[in-house]
């Protein structure tokens, strides 16, 4: 009966006693520092300049093939004026005569009209053709699959019209081509410089982090921690930064183009507008651009990402040298 009020007592100390609660545990890397958000705009901006090139270099590539098709699907024969030369039957003959070849499919002739037009830029309004040593033109269209053989329209056309020249193009054409791969090939190393200064920049900003907690990474293998695991939290932790970084960056990218794709399409035909097109094309990238951004922006992710996993696997080994024997402190390179 005497221990009753005693358990009582005990029952009611017990039931005023806090609850004990496991603290949580904190990362390794702290989450929002100063060098993980320096980190993060420097990897945007890598990620905007990176996609902004890759857009820049597809646009490039698509205006250049669709010059390329427009002018490899007709050629030009140019008559040269001449004082025994009737021009308006010598251009329906060289139009009749290049449609006898196979792999055409129709002619047209410019008119007095269109060629004054196509004049007026260099020698103003109101020409009379009449009066001037002007070309005349016809234009042919032919099948690009299967073309005619230029070679014996050529000579066709100078045994029957001595004054006529064929013009199939091929150098513009060639000179396309070389230019689409020059800046393919431009393009390309800028996004290879885009990427090592960005594998540099993480590489430095990751020996920063493990520099700043050496001593947690020291006493996480004192305990027993393995090397994969503290490579496994330096790895979130980066992966994270680099995630946000990279969407950031290839957003504002695909808002650009998407913006002035817009711009384009509600100036079009004035000035600035032609302008614009002339120089650089459309900007309109279709679903095949904003694919490729959005692949550039994971390879971004993976490349930072695995970056930082051999850097700190790297750091750990060279901790484990130190540690084994400290008289090589000396290769342990500086932070």
């Amino acid at each position: 009966m005497t221990d009753a009020p005693r358990d009582t007592a005990e029952n009611a100390a017990a039931a005023r006693r806090p609850e004990m609660r496991v603290r949580p545990t904190a990362p390794i890397v702290p989450q929002a520092n100063v060098s993980g958000r320096a980190l993060m705009f420097v990897i945007a901006i890598m990620a905007f300049l990176a996609c902004l090139t890759f857009g820049a270099v597809s646009m490039v590539r698509a205006t250049a093939a669709s010059w390329q098709s427009q002018i490899s699907r007709e050629i030009t024969i140019q008559i040269k004026p001449d004082d025994d030369l009737d021009m308006e039957k010598a251009l329906t003959d060289a139009r009749d005569l290049a449609l006898t070849f196979a792999g055409t499919r129709d002619g047209t002739i410019v008119d007095k009209t269109a060629t004054a037009r196509l004049l007026e830029p260099w020698l103003g309004e109101g020409l009379n053709i009449d009066e001037l040593p002007v070309p005349r033109l016809v234009i042919v269209t032919i099948d690009e699959q299967s073309p005619p053989d230029f070679t014996a329209m050529r000579a066709a056309l100078a045994e029957k019209i001595p004054q006529a020249f064929l013009d199939d193009h091929r150098t513009w054409v060639d000179r396309l081509v070389a230019m689409a791969r020059t800046t393919a090939f431009i393009g390309t190393g800028v996004l290879v410089l885009v990427f090592s200064a960005m594998v540099l920049t993480v590489v430095f900003a990751t020996r920063g982090a493990l520099s700043g907690n050496r001593h947690i990474v020291e006493v996480l293998h004192f305990v027993g921690a393995e090397a994969s695991f503290v490579a496994s939290e330096f790895q979130k932790h980066f992966l994270l930064i680099s995630l946000k970084g990279s969407f950031a960056g290839g957003f504002l990218a695909a808002l650009f183009f998407a913006i002035a794709g817009f711009w384009q399409g509600r100036a079009i035909a004035t000035p600035q507008s032609d302008q614009a097109t002339a120089l650089f094309g459309t900007f309109s990238m279709g679903l095949t651009g904003y694919l490729g951004i959005a692949a550039t922006i994971v390879v971004i992710a993976l490349l930072t990402t695995l970056t930082a996993r051999f850097t700190v696997m790297r750091t750990i080994h060279e901790i484990d040298l130190i540690r084994s024997d400290p008289s090589r402190t000396d290769q342990l390179p500086d932070p």
